[in-house]
């Protein structure tokens, strides 16, 4: 499907309102922004991929040379070991054993944590000390992905354990009322979450959310977005992009190409949205614009049916989606599905493979999750899907987490990072209000 380009010249403007944040550490301070002209394609080389010096960073954060040794370790693992590499599980319970058993016998990428699986801080240290460990004892010097949503608001699930935040409208409001204050606390917001989920042993946050909102006919959303302004929306997405780079976290822009004109919750079943390609382009992407050129890690896909663009498939399972999102906004890094076990695709057949087949490096929290890594397995061996096309998967989150790893080992996490959490929280719900 042809897809027309969309205005990547808003990418530059809001690199340069978000380059305005002001932290003074060091640790916080960003690297130059890249222009709209020059950022590659996956249709093209990349500057990065036509570089040499294996040091030279690439557009989404590891080097590389982290990547091309990422390749050359993913081609030696088995169907197995490729299988669980593009899987983030989930489970039930709060028994740290259980998702340490799943990593380490089914070579697991990670796992999501919910607030099912929490019952208080020393619990969830020994869960991520648990799954740390298990990573270590299947042969892997890289940490797990060990995600949780934490975007403050009503979608905080480590409430009472890690410190709260407003919801991330906050954001939206802070830069409407003062640009360059909103910016500077919402980076500094998302900056001391990132510290204090790496303190507690995390390694990725499925945050911040990018989807401009609609307003009330936006059952899902809501509050969650930063603004119901495209350009408000951008500004909110860079800062906290840059601010859990800074932390050494890997944060996850979503959902994408936007969530917020959906009238349908897809936890349910699948929202149909009918705006047309101009529409999505002026409307929903330039918060995901924004956070690729602030070098955005990783990218959610939503569950929609977007007619102009994939009609009756949903958007995580969509190859032209995936072409959007790669070809037109020059996505390099990771990208992730929704949750499988939504209602979205729930009725779906093999909704892993159809997500794996169409571009997604990550499929995140199927219903089952040993079943669905014996599916890939299976595809693997009979061809049903290229082992190419999983090794390009896995070499991406390894890479990836051989990042994070190294950032964080950089950025120490400081001893009061509970204090400066809360003052952070509360100097963004003062800017906002």
């Amino acid at each position: 499907m042809l897809l027309t380009r969309p205005r990547l010249a808003s990418i530059a403007a809001a690199a340069l309102l978000v380059s305005g944040c002001g932290l003074t550490s060091t640790s916080e301070q960003a690297g130059p922004e890249p222009s709209s002209s020059s950022r590659p394609t996956s249709a093209s080389p990349s500057v990065t991929e036509q570089a040499q010096d294996p040091d030279t960073p690439t557009s989404w954060g590891p080097t590389l040379g982290e990547l091309d040794a990422a390749r050359e370790l993913v081609s030696t693992w088995t169907p197995e070991q490729l299988a669980g590499g593009v899987i983030v599980g989930r489970f039930h319970g709060t028994d740290p054993e259980e998702p340490a058993a799943m990593v380490r016998d089914l070579h697991l990428a990670g796992v999501s944590v919910t607030s099912d699986n929490v019952v208080d801080e020393a619990q969830v240290r020994a869960m991520t000390t648990a799954l740390a460990q298990a990573a270590r004892e299947d042969g892997r010097d890289f940490p797990p992905v060990i995600g949780v949503d934490q975007e403050g608001g009503y979608v905080s699930h480590l409430r009472g354990i890690a410190t709260d935040f407003p919801h991330f409208q906050s954001a939206g409001l802070a830069i409407q009322a003062d640009a360059r204050l909103g910016r500077r606390v919402t980076r500094a917001a998302a900056l001391t979450t990132g510290l204090e989920l790496r303190g507690l042993g995390f390694t990725w946050v499925f945050a911040p959310v990018a989807d401009v909102t609609i307003g009330a006919a936006d059952p899902t959303i809501g509050a969650r977005s930063p603004s119901e302004d495209p350009k408000v929306a951008a500004q909110a997405v860079g800062a906290a992009v840059k601010g859990y780079d800074d932390a050494g976290i890997v944060s996850t822009i979503k959902h994408f190409p936007g969530h917020g004109t959906a009238t349908t919750d897809s936890h349910d079943a699948l929202p149909v949205v009918d705006s047309t390609l101009a529409e999505i382009e002026a409307h929903d992407l330039p918060p995901f614009e924004s956070g690729i050129a602030h070098h955005a890690p990783a990218v959610m896909m939503s569950h929609l049916d977007l007619t102009s663009i994939a009609p009756d498939v949903p958007a995580s399972m969509a190859p032209e989606v995936y072409d959007l999102l790669r070809d037109e906004l020059g996505f390099e890094g990771v990208t992730i599905t929704d949750s499988l076990g939504m209602g979205a695709v729930g009725g779906r057949p093999t909704p892993a493979l159809q997500a794996l087949e169409a571009g997604a490096d990550l499929l995140l929290m199927p219903v089952d999750t040993a079943t669905t890594h014996q599916i890939v397995v299976d595809a693997i061996e009979s061809g049903e899907v290229s082992r190419e096309r999983v090794e390009e998967a896995a070499a991406r989150v390894v890479a990836l987490q051989v990042w994070q790893a190294r950032v964080a080992a950089q950025r120490p996490v400081p001893v009061d990072v509970v204090d400066r959490a809360r003052a952070a929280s509360a100097d963004l719900l003062s800017a906002a209000y």
